[in-house]
């Protein structure tokens, strides 16, 4: 698929950056669909969404990356050797994370619970707002978190180096809840990584929790994933934190003696592996998210919503890379990973209404996510840029310089773009679920 023309992506940056300074408040979505939000007062979820998970879109009812990728179902791009058989979880996709191109996908929007797999989204949103030298203490509360814990004790001193590493390596719960409070607190991080990820055109994620953990309307979709994953195997410092092999827990007298962590990347062996992110709720089941690099190119996969058998979330990834490198990159793609919302066109107008703002600061109530401390990496987020991605969008539309992406679908009868498969199990029959 064509990239957006460069003098459109300046200007659309440009308005960014110009929102940005001016504290513009966050875009809204089309009328009748408000951006989704997370419900920390229900009932946390304890099973996948009846039915499956809702579809995500971008603004206005877009699709983000393609209208080929508006489907519940599978689609192949055309040119390429059949998907192999045990690749079974509800939703994935598998990209080239040089070019962008989506190569094949199942269910690429599902918003659906990622579990640990979020931790991405943290680890992309704070590695270069903390301080790497600051030292945390250990808490109780650090000591009470549900779920996979690294083992940090109360009193105990921790870099935030040392955090960053525990939080992937042995996707430690204690570590994120740290790390979100180092940065300000969990208000504040979560409302962080919502900014994030709608700079980055992942609009089907909505974070409630720096860790994962289940809370009711919390989502992502295996397109998103493959955006987060992406971006960090693209930085050096996320890099090499996801290719760690072990590190070092510190002793805390008379609590603890020191102890070794160990990457626990299930595809730590694959060859010309990047790093990978499990991830398990009983809301979400296994999930997983993971690149690899061969002869220069380099591939990302996500799985979401699978069980261990036949095959492991990790085994079903490793499947889809091996094919993806099979590939020929002259085929291209049914779709694009965008480079950021900047890439991301809204649909054309249909009435002068203006819709009223809403949208990522209502995901999480809370203070303004604080000004990052001394980094040498790219300057944090503010609140002000809280949604500024799709305020820009909102903005573009009005002064009328982009059009809709929607392709024009194929007559009756006439091949379509890209190979498709039945629906995921599940999602009912028809291609979208979306209006």
């Amino acid at each position: 698929m064509r990239r957006r023309g460069g003098a459109r992506r300046v200007l659309l940056a440009a308005l960014v950056l110009l929102l940005a300074v001016l504290g513009a408040v966050p875009a809204a979505a089309a009328p009748g669909t408000p951006r989704p939000t997370v419900d920390p007062a229900a009932p946390t979820p304890t099973a996948p969404l009846p039915g499956g998970p809702p579809q995500g879109s971008g603004p206005g009812g877009v699709t983000v990356g393609g209208e080929d990728l508006d489907t519940r179902g599978t689609v192949v791009v055309d040119g390429a050797p059949p998907v192999p058989d045990g690749i079974v979880a509800a939703g994935w996709l598998v990209a080239d994370a040089g070019t962008g191109d989506v190569l094949a996908a199942r269910d690429p929007h599902g918003r659906y619970y990622p579990a640990s797999t979020l931790k991405t989204l943290t680890l992309l949103t704070l590695a270069h707002r903390l301080d790497p030298a600051q030292v945390v203490e250990g808490t109780a509360e650090d000591e009470r978190m549900e779920g996979s814990r690294v083992g940090m004790v109360t009193g105990g001193r921790y870099p935030v180096s040392l955090l960053f590493q525990a939080l992937v390596l042995q996707s430690g719960n204690d570590a994120a809840n740290a790390l979100a409070r180092a940065f300000g607190g969990t208000q504040a991080t979560v409302q962080a990584m919502n900014a994030t990820a709608l700079e980055l055109g992942a609009f089907d994620t909505v974070a409630g929790t720096p860790s994962g953990l289940d809370v009711a309307g919390q989502s992502s979709s295996p397109y998103d994933l493959a955006l987060f994953f992406r971006a960090l195997v693209a930085d050096p410092l996320t890099a090499g934190i996801l290719a760690t092999p072990i590190a070092e827990m510190p002793g805390v007298e008379g609590r603890s003696t020191g102890f070794q962590i160990q990457n626990e990347n299930p595809l730590a062996g694959y060859p010309g592996g990047l790093g990978g992110k499990t991830g398990f709720t009983d809301a979400a089941r296994h999930t997983f998210v993971t690149a690899a690099e061969r002869d220069g190119r380099r591939l990302v996969a996500s799985v979401m919503g699978t069980e261990n058998l036949p095959l492991r979330a990790a085994d079903q990834a490793a499947l889809l890379l091996d094919w993806g490198f099979a590939v020929p990159p002259s085929l291209g793609g049914v779709g694009t990973l965008v480079g950021s919302a900047a890439d991301v066109t809204p649909p054309a107008p249909t009435s002068s209404a203006v819709p009223s703002p809403a949208g990522p600061a209502d995901v999480a109530a809370g203070p303004p996510a604080p000004s990052s401390p001394a980094s040498d990496g790219p300057p944090a987020l503010g609140a002000v840029a809280l949604g500024a991605a799709a305020v820009a969008v909102v903005v573009a539309t009005l002064i009328g310089r982009r059009r809709a992406m929607r392709r024009t679908r194929p007559a009756p009868g006439a091949p379509p773009p890209g190979r498709r498969g039945p629906p995921a199990a599940g999602t009912g029959a028809s291609p979208s679920t979306r209006p």
